[in-house]
């Protein structure tokens, strides 16, 4: 039984280390098609004009949020929206104050169009299935992603895209780091959790998580390493946000919203400064992702991966089990018919 653990354990190395550096070497050769912002800057808000909407679209108003949309995906639209009240209360909990006082969401049919429909100026990112801008509280959406044209998760994106709004009206418009405001976008929106925690063991084994502040000077382009900043800046700001630091969480908030500088705001709220809350970070992440979490369930991939490999195992047992006992009743069988023969002979 040892001898076969030992095999077992062996063989879920091999395979971890084969799917590491072939998902790496891949990564280094794919174009980045992840980019790190989906955040308009209008240089004057108040003189941005939006384009009317086209005929066939239609309207609903939920107080707060008014969302334009062609009428033909009205049940959809119906549908994202079904829990969107209660999103944007928890997004009020979150920040520990009243936001999203108002919001305009305009769903395109196509990339092409969702450019039509943002404000004069300042087209969407061409790589973007959601856009925002904060100062004129506009979100744009696509029913096409672009470059796939592939749908993209509408209740997701817009999810997304009101973090970055509620965190605009949180903060009263004052700087947040890149990092900050992206991951705590994809945090709160709870996008692909799996990949990310995959991405994350997988830049915690190989030693390639990256410094958060060069983070914010500007995310990378490598499609893998693009990966690894938004994992980074998702599981980050999860850490600001664990329980015992809700409070504190709030306080930094607070404290960027009355105008003071977002480092001296953390390690005023926090009691340390981002190098050692980050280093505290890297510690847990590295717990959390060492080899044997990594084998035994540290992520999602390697908890398949082991689970495949036992089942595997297992059913290799058994058939060998069942081969073996086959093997036998037909050897007796064998010798029962010799015996039998030999016998008749005499």
């Amino acid at each position: 039984m040892v001898k076969w653990l030992t095999r077992l354990v062996a063989f879920c190395l091999a395979l971890f280390a084969v799917s590491t550096g072939t998902r790496a070497a891949a990564a280094q050769t794919e174009p980045a098609v992840s980019m790190p912002r989906d955040v308009g800057l209008l240089v004057q808000p108040s003189a941005a004009a939006l384009p009317r909407a086209p005929a066939d679209f239609q309207r609903l108003d939920l107080g707060w949020l008014v969302i334009e949309f062609p009428g033909s995906v009205r049940g959809r639209i119906e549908t994202v929206l079904r829990d969107v009240d209660d999103y944007r209360s928890g997004l009020a909990r979150e920040f520990g104050q009243a936001v999203l006082d108002q919001a305009l969401v305009r769903v395109a049919r196509s990339p092409e169009q969702m450019a039509e429909l943002a404000p004069l100026g300042a087209p969407p990112f061409a790589y973007a299935a959601g856009m925002t801008y904060p100062s004129a509280h506009v979100i744009l959406l696509t029913l096409k992603a672009p470059d796939t044209w592939e749908a993209p998760d509408l209740a997701e994106v817009l999810r997304h895209e009101l973090v970055h709004l509620a965190l605009s009206d949180a903060v009263a418009g004052h700087y947040v780091p890149r990092w900050f405001n992206e991951g705590l976008a994809i945090h709160e929106s709870g996008e692909v959790p799996w990949a990310r925690r995959m991405t994350l063991a997988d830049a915690s084994l190989g030693r390639r998580l990256l410094p958060l502040t060069e983070l914010d000077k500007g995310f990378p382009t490598d499609r893998y390493e693009v990966n690894i900043a938004y994992a980074e800046s998702a599981d980050f700001v999860g850490f600001l946000l664990r329980d015992s630091d809700r409070v504190r969480f709030g306080s930094l908030i607070e404290r960027v919203r009355a105008g003071t500088e977002f480092d001296r705001a953390l390690d005023d709220a926090y009691g340390t400064d981002l190098r050692k809350l980050e280093y505290e970070w890297r510690m847990e992440v590295s717990r959390r992702f060492g080899m044997v979490p990594a084998l035994t369930g540290g992520g999602l991939l390697w908890t398949l991966i082991v689970g495949l490999s036992v089942v595997a195992w297992v059913k290799r047992r058994k058939r060998a089990k069942e081969k073996l006992a086959r093997w036998a009743i037909e050897e007796e069988e064998m010798e029962a018919a010799v015996v039998e023969a030999e016998r008749k002979r005499v």
